[in-house]
C-alpha cells in the first residue's frame, strides 16, 4: 500500500534544491578539491580494471589496455544514450 503523502514533505524539486545548497555549502568549505574527490575517482577507475581482469590474472599493461577501452565503451555508450533522449525530447516522444 503506498505512503501517503504528508503536506509539510518536500517536493521532488525542493529536494533537488536541498542537496544543491548541501553540495554548495560542502564545496564552500574545501580548500582543495581535486583531493577531496581523489577517493572517488580513484574507485571509479578501479571499477574498469575489475570488470575487464576481475581474478586479476592480466599483466598490468594488458589490463590498462583493456581498463581503458572499457572506459571508451561506457562513455560512448552515455554519448549515444544522451542523443537518443534528446532526439526523443525533439521528436515530442
Amino acid at each position: 500500500m503506498p505512503k501517503k503523502s504528508n503536506p509539510s514533505d518536500p517536493t521532488p524539486v525542493e529536494r533537488s534544491m536541498q542537496g544543491r545548497i548541501a553540495a554548495y555549502e560542502r564545496w564552500a568549505k574545501e580548500e582543495d578539491r581535486t583531493a577531496a574527490t581523489a577517493a572517488g575517482r580513484k574507485a571509479f577507475e578501479d571499477r574498469f580494471e575489475r570488470e575487464v581482469d576481475p581474478e586479476g590474472a592480466l599483466a598490468p599493461e594488458e589490463r590498462a589496455r583493456r581498463a581503458a577501452a572499457a572506459r571508451k565503451a561506457y562513455y560512448t555508450r552515455l554519448s549515444l544514450m544522451a542523443a537518443q533522449a534528446r532526439r526523443a525530447k525533439r521528436d515530442g516522444r
